[in-house]
């Protein structure tokens, strides 16, 4: 199932995702992966069945190939490619001098922002993880390139477990659920239509991001 996670900024999304991953410790309550408590599961097994692209995409100083075989290190070459051409990056990496031979540079810095992300969705392609987390992992992506990374987002769901945080409506009208967030709690739960019927939190969001891209400077 795909969760989508929307709400305003400072309202706790990135929070819930990074509780979910294990990075943090929740001070109360439960926090379940196929109803085992998630402090019952080790942070390697965690980390195992968890992949996690956020908005701030690092990339190692080494090669792109090397980059993209984090998520799975045991990888063949025929299956870093097939993972680099889901995520759609396979081209642009073909056309670089020394192909997936070339270094990102430290941090990433030798690729732009949507080149860094379509890597990561590479990575997490290849990594046999159960369940995705994307938070904001199209941000850094102009338009004419988002569809190829929505591309990406659809090959990499296949069969799994999928919860998304985005502001863009084209990442999360289709998601099976969605789920608004304010303030730390739970506002509103609906798909797309759903929520829509209602004068909520998130129809005021899609109401002021269509009228956004009608915007012109």
């Amino acid at each position: 199932e795909v969760t989508a996670l929307v709400g305003p900024s400072g309202g706790g999304k990135s929070t819930i995702a990074k509780l979910l991953a294990g990075f943090w410790d929740q001070s109360s309550g439960t926090i379940s992966i196929g109803g085992i408590d998630t402090r019952n599961i080790s942070f390697k097994q965690l980390a195992e069945e968890i992949s996690f692209v956020s908005q701030d995409n690092f990339l190692f100083d080494v090669s792109i190939r090397d980059n993209i075989r984090i998520g799975k290190p045991d990888a063949t070459e025929d299956e870093i490619i097939a993972a680099a051409k889901a995520a759609h990056c396979h081209e642009f990496i073909s056309k670089l001098p020394d192909g997936y031979n070339t270094k990102a540079g430290e941090a990433g810095g030798a690729m732009s922002g949507g080149e860094r992300q379509r890597i990561t969705l590479a990575r997490a392609i290849l990594k046999p993880a159960s369940t995705i987390i994307l938070d904001e992992a199209t941000s850094s992506v102009d338009p004419e390139n988002e569809h190829l990374l929505i591309k990406a987002i659809k090959e990499l769901t296949k069969n799994k477990t999928l919860i998304t945080i985005a502001h863009r409506l084209s990442t999360v009208r289709e998601a099976d659920k969605i789920i608004v967030i304010d303030k730390g709690r739970i506002a509103e739960e609906g798909n797309h239509e759903e929520l829509m019927k209602q004068e909520g939190i998130y129809k005021h969001f899609i109401e002021i991001r269509k009228k956004s891209i009608g915007w012109q400077i």
